[in-house]
């Protein structure tokens, strides 16, 4: 018998998430999923008259492929990828952690051929622009360890936030959608934080579940050269296997001219990817009730409720400020009380304050009016 957790969750995925209709080719990828919830997944779009077509992979064998991975090798690959993703109407991309790190001592060339030939290929080019598509993660010992909690607590936090009613939320969010969209000067100030810029003519995107889960965000992108100021996150991070703590942004007319970490070599490393890693891509506001504290796993912390993400790299389609890049890094800054506070105004209005919306057709969004739902 199914675990009903999983029926649930199978079901937003289908369902909700991508909105499964008869005929339509669905391709799933599972990074260390478990089998069983795979062929669930199965069974729920066999029963919406679909057609999935499933990749197994796993993160220790992609480690393999890497680290001997040659042009011709990966240009193989993703041509075999391309051409599955270009047959799908939807994809459900979910990933396991048994590692985190797995992919730590990979080459930092390898992996940024990787990101070049298949992920941006793939991924960016193809699936993000023509498919409907949700990304998750899978909740395993390894990210439970990274959120400081036990195996089973942190399985029943997952299943509580990503089977949530997110269509509540969608209504929720309508407001600061549609604020975001009429909004031209942003300013954003925690501790170590003094930041402006422009998002005038930028589309704001509603992140209500339908491409991530768990989800609970508003984005738009800024002006590309915009930015000036100082940005300090306030959060872990991983990127590429590596853990970096206390990032730190120094912008001039856009462009990040300075940049420190606890691992400053390989976030400048990452930054010289190509001449958009230097730029944003995207701004984001996040809000959902149920996560409040870092686990760096970006999926999960780019929706904590009272914090931004401020994205250096490429920018979505949807959300265009210009920006190209192989590098597409979310980034969080808290701003509630207990992790310094902070402001953060529109139009020289202030929208919220310590992480908690002030204007009122906002405070909808605040975690005791979505809990309460």
């Amino acid at each position: 018998m199914s675990d009903p957790r999983h029926t649930r969750l199978a079901e937003t995925l289908i369902h909700y998430s991508c909105d499964i209709q008869p005929g339509e080719h669905v391709l799933i990828e599972a990074v260390d999923i478990p089998p069983e919830f795979t062929c669930e997944l199965i069974r729920m779009a066999h029963a919406a008259g679909a057609h999935p077509n499933v990749w197994l992979k796993s993160k220790a064998v992609m480690r393999r492929l890497l680290l001997g991975a040659t042009d011709e090798q990966l240009n193989a690959m993703a041509t075999t990828e391309e051409t599955a993703m270009k047959q799908a109407d939807a994809y459900i991309g979910m990933r396991g952690s048994p590692n985190v790190s797995e992919l730590s001592d990979v080459p930092a060339d390898k992996m940024d051929k990787f990101e070049k030939m298949i992920w941006q290929r793939v991924h960016t080019e193809i699936r993000v622009a023509n498919t409907k598509w949700v990304v998750l993660r899978w909740p395993t010992p390894s990210m439970a360890q990274l959120a400081g909690i036990s195996t089973e607590g942190f399985e029943e936090f997952y299943f509580r936030v990503c089977t949530m009613d997110y269509g509540l939320m969608s209504e929720a969010l309508q407001p600061l959608l549609e604020l975001v969209e009429a909004t031209d000067r942003v300013r954003i100030v925690s501790p170590g934080t003094d930041l402006t810029f422009s998002i005038a003519g930028i589309p704001a995107q509603p992140c209500d579940g339908k491409r991530n889960i768990p989800d609970g965000e508003v984005y738009t992108a800024p002006v590309r050269d915009s930015v000036n100021g100082c940005i300090y996150y306030n959060t872990p991070t991983l990127y590429q296997g590596v853990s970096h703590q206390d990032v730190c942004f120094r912008f001039e007319n856009g462009k990040i001219v300075d940049a420190t970490s606890t691992n400053s070599a390989h976030l400048n490393r990452v930054l010289d990817s190509d001449e958009g890693a230097r730029y944003i891509g995207e701004f984001a506001i996040g809000f959902n009730p149920h996560i409040l504290e870092p686990m760096r796993d970006i999926l999960f912390d780019e929706k904590i409720a009272g914090s931004i993400h401020f994205t250096p790299g490429n920018a979505y389609d949807v959300a265009f400020n210009g920006n190209r890049s192989q590098v597409h890094w979310d980034l969080v800054l808290i701003q509630r009380p207990e992790y310094g506070g902070g402001e953060l105004w529109f139009d020289d209005v202030l929208i919220r304050k310590d992480g908690l919306f002030v204007l009122p057709e906002l405070k909808g969004l605040n975690p005791d009016r979505l809990l309460s739902t």
